[in-house]
């Protein structure tokens, strides 16, 4: 038996489509996956130390590591109408010295603020927080930081904590690009699928089935959904699963590779991240 190590956030989208793979609800063909959930930045580091044989990342994180992970074709977050809004207390202008919430500077809703900025204010210093995502919207609302740039359930209930949106990101991405936003990506490490080539195309189709097996029997993983989300609203969960979990989840596809493409080559020719020769795919 293959046996790997898997981690995916405790999101509605990723535990949505690791369900069946996660309870075997599907043909294992001969795989093993131990399981680890934890939030994306957290995940974020540990592939920065190959922590997991194949784990969920921000796309921005991947861009980094490339030399020990490649992407997977399945299990992705890509679309459209679904980036990271930046959110404030009514009134709140940008200038110097403000202080921004970023879920973790690894992943790409820091990265797409980072862009923003830079094309937006580039004469604006900015103080940026780091800080779990579920933490952002508090720390705005009570003043600790000034603005937030949130993700996740947080598009949905933002207004509900008394917050308005200066900029959706997602919309700033496409209206520049015309592309999808890439947000976050499933990795193998290189040397596994170097071994034996097979492995890779074997797991992301097994990813594949899970999805296809969540949208056959969309209410069988409720429960565990319910488990891990940090909004248990089950409209707010609906929202979630609907706007991340799409046709690019099963397979990203040319214009969910151009889109993954474009997001590096501007966030290299920012500065933002390294150049890197090795190929993006695993298959």
């Amino acid at each position: 038996m293959n046996s790997f190590t898997l981690a995916y956030s405790s999101c509605p989208n990723d535990t949505f489509i690791f369900h069946a793979l996660t309870h075997r609800l599907i043909q294992s063909h001969g795989f093993d996956f131990k399981i680890t959930m934890a939030d994306v930045e957290t995940l974020n580091q540990h592939a920065t130390n190959k922590f997991f044989d194949i784990t969920k990342l921000s796309f921005a994180t991947f861009g980094a590591i490339r030399d020990n992970y490649s992407l997977l074709k399945t299990g992705a977050a890509l679309g459209r109408g679904c980036g990271p809004l930046v959110v404030s207390l009514p009134g709140k202008i940008m200038k110097n010295n403000i202080k921004v919430a970023v879920p973790g500077t690894g992943t790409t809703a820091s990265v797409l603020f980072s862009m923003f900025i830079k094309n937006s204010f580039p004469e604006i210093k900015l103080v940026i927080v780091p800080m779990p995502f579920e933490n952002i919207m508090p720390a705005v609302g009570s003043g600790i930081t000034d603005f937030g740039v949130i993700i996740h359930e947080g598009r949905f209930i933002y207004q509900n904590m008394g917050l308005e949106c200066l900029v959706d990101l997602g919309a700033w991405w496409e209206t520049n690009t015309s592309l999808p936003i890439p947000l976050g990506c499933i990795a193998i490490k290189r040397d596994i699928y170097h071994e034996a080539e097979e492995i890779a195309f074997m797991i992301q189709n097994l990813i594949g089935q899970s999805i296809q097996y969540a949208f056959d029997n969309p209410y069988a993983s409720r429960d565990y959904i319910k488990k891990h989300a940090q909004e248990l609203d089950d409209h707010v969960i609906e929202q979630h699963i609907n706007l991340y979990v799409n046709d690019f989840s099963k397979d990203i596809g040319e214009e969910g590779e151009a889109a993954i493409r474009m997001f590096f080559q501007k966030a290299e020719d920012e500065g933002i991240i390294k150049p890197s020769n090795k190929p993006l795919f695993a298959c």
